[in-house]
């Protein structure tokens, strides 16, 4: 694979990259000219040979795994990561013991991770990322001196940063690597010079979260609106969907579509049920809503999804007991799917607290 550098700096150490806690991940093997392999979560394949003089160092990450997932890695003393996700997925990310993000993350959300932090995700979704490597003297020296910005942990959806990312995928003919030095320099600018938002908004209570989450439960195939759900937690629309948003990362919509579709999951795989009679049963007014929702939130139409789980139940019950069965990669095997108590994990763990 051919791998791109940018502007030389020969006094840059070494990148302490991946010396994280390695898990099973899904590389993928890129052939875009200009952006490397990651061998694990944001770790780059063949690390002892990258070229550590580069200013920024670009790398995608694809797993199309829908089943819940666990990721750790220490990022580089030397460098910041900016993250830019290229699909929407659902994931938590914790620096250390501070939650950084935890809900469904929008394709063109950014996050930016800063040297030698330990940052953990627990994915629940397929998910694309383009990752930018970029060092620290490097970014210091395109932020304002006199106003410098501070970067570790922002996350943001910013429509500029998922436009250039696209702009690498689809351009897979830059042979030469300068349309992906030109796009990791103008995004670098951009993110130096961005403001960071100022949240003000207290986050629900844990009592208040609770009582809600357990309507929910109750009542997820039911028309809920924004104020049945305000109604619950005791507060005007406003300032529960504010502060429920600010508790879980999920607007309270978005909480409510995923407990559907994660209950719609386990319909799909264990009956033969119609696609119109699993819609109206979860609570969608029409299929062709709930199959855009279904996609949405897992990558695949629920056709798609019931014929791939159920095909490879099928693979798996032939190859059991037999040694070829452990041919198959572990990380091409598509997870029994389970309920929404386990699938719902970030949200789970922060309620078995209370």
């Amino acid at each position: 694979m051919r791998l791109q550098t940018f502007s030389t700096k020969p006094n840059l150490q070494r990148a302490a990259a991946c010396r994280s806690m390695q898990t099973a991940g899904v590389g993928y093997d890129t052939s875009l000219p200009g952006i490397y392999a990651e061998r694990t979560w944001r770790c780059l394949a063949g690390a002892g040979r990258l070229p550590i003089e580069a200013d920024i160092l670009v790398s995608r990450w694809v797993d199309p795994r829908s089943s819940c997932r666990y990721e750790k890695v220490v990022s580089s003393s030397d460098r910041h990561v900016i993250g830019v996700a290229l699909k929407t997925t659902r994931l938590k990310l914790a620096r250390g013991p501070h939650s950084v993000f935890d809900g469904i993350m929008r394709a063109g959300t950014l996050h930016v991770t800063g040297p030698s932090q330990l940052l953990a995700a627990e994915f629940h979704a397929p998910c694309d990322f383009i990752h930018f490597h970029v060092s620290n003297d490097y970014l210091r020296r395109r932020q304002d001196s006199a106003h410098p910005n501070p970067l570790n942990d922002l996350v943001v959806r910013d429509p500029l940063a998922e436009l250039l990312c696209r702009s690498l995928i689809e351009r897979g003919d830059a042979g030469d690597g300068l349309y992906v030095e030109s796009v990791g320099q103008t995004l670098v600018m951009h993110i130096a010079r961005m403001k960071r938002p100022q949240s003000t908004v207290n986050a629900l209570p844990r009592w208040r979260l609770r009582r809600v989450q357990e309507y929910v439960d109750a009542h997820f195939r039911e028309p809920l609106s924004l104020a049945d759900l305000a109604a619950v937690a005791g507060l005007s629309r406003m300032h529960f969907a504010a502060q429920f948003r600010a508790a879980t990362g999920y607007r309270p919509h978005d909480y409510l579509l995923c407990q559907r579709i994660e209950n719609a999951k386990a319909i799909l795989s264990n009956t033969g049920t119609p696609l119109a009679e699993v819609a109206v049963t979860l609570g969608f007014q029409a299929q062709a809503h709930f199959s855009t929702v279904f996609k949405r939130l897992t990558g695949e139409t629920p056709a798609r999804w019931r014929h791939n789980v159920i095909s490879e139940r099928q693979l798996s019950e032939t190859s059991k007991g037999s040694p070829k069965g452990s041919d198959i990669p572990a990380n091409e095997r598509r997870s029994a799917p389970v309920s929404s108590k386990r699938t719902l994990g970030p949200l789970r763990s922060e309620f078995s607290k209370l």
